[in-house]
């Protein structure tokens, strides 16, 4: 719940990120939950000052963890997967490093797209490569750094954030904006439907024991029926 109320609370406070639409703590698939946006309008392109607050936002969740706990967890894999190719894709591809300019770096063996580089062929020197590195790790540090300064400053609305989400289990964007400007939920969601209870299984009344002959014809021991393994 705190990992995904970091990333909500980001995509709430910062400039240049695209509008909340609904942060959920039910598992699918390999994710334990997920903080989902939609763009107001197609997209073709990313601005810097989008991609520098995406970082940010991919920082969310394993900061929350952290403030929260003071320990992390391997629930982070994929938002750093993601900020390293965002990163390196802004100093390789795109142009966006300040220190190292308008060059591309590395040959491309097919068109780059947002996060996804589809492979690059290394055409720059061993002292290149380490400038590079140094570089994707500068704009994910400070990424981390400017994630941790707003959930500290907002960590009252982080705790509310997961407090709801551990009751409801989903919260649209409208609700995380509540919280944000009023501490609280003005219209809170329905609670989350139960599962029903399953009937209790019927006692078995037949106490006859079980002959050597049943279990020699059923081939399992006790009465048991199966497909030998």
């Amino acid at each position: 719940a705190y990992h995904e109320a970091g990333h909500a609370i980001l995509i709430e406070l910062l400039e240049h990120t695209d509008p909340l639409h609904k942060v959920t703590i039910i598992p699918r698939g390999p994710s334990l939950g997920s903080t989902m946006w939609l763009p107001e309008e197609d997209k073709h392109n990313n601005r810097k000052s989008e991609l520098l607050d995406e970082l940010v936002v991919a920082m969310g969740g394993r900061v929350a963890e952290e403030i929260q706990f003071g320990d992390v967890t391997n629930g982070a894999s994929g938002d750093i997967r993601m900020a390293s190719r965002i990163a390196r894709s802004m100093v390789c591809a795109w142009g966006m490093s300040d220190s190292l300019g308008m060059v591309e770096y590395g040959e491309s063996d097919s068109a780059v797209f947002l996060a996804r580089d589809l492979g690059r062929t290394r055409n720059y020197s061993d002292a290149m490569a380490q400038k590079i590195d140094e570089e994707v790790k500068r704009l994910i540090d400070e990424a981390y750094a400017k994630a941790r300064a707003i959930l500290l400053q907002h960590k009252d609305k982080l705790d509310a954030i997961a407090a709801a989400l551990l009751e409801y289990e989903t919260l649209d964007g409208e609700h995380i904006k509540e919280i944000m400007q009023h501490g609280r939920m003005l219209n809170p969601p329905p609670p989350p439907t139960k599962a029903p209870t399953p009937p209790p299984l019927p006692k078995n009344t037949d106490s006859r024991p079980v002959s050597n002959d049943d279990a020699e014809e059923d081939g399992l021991p006790g009465g048991l029926a199966g497909v030998p393994a």
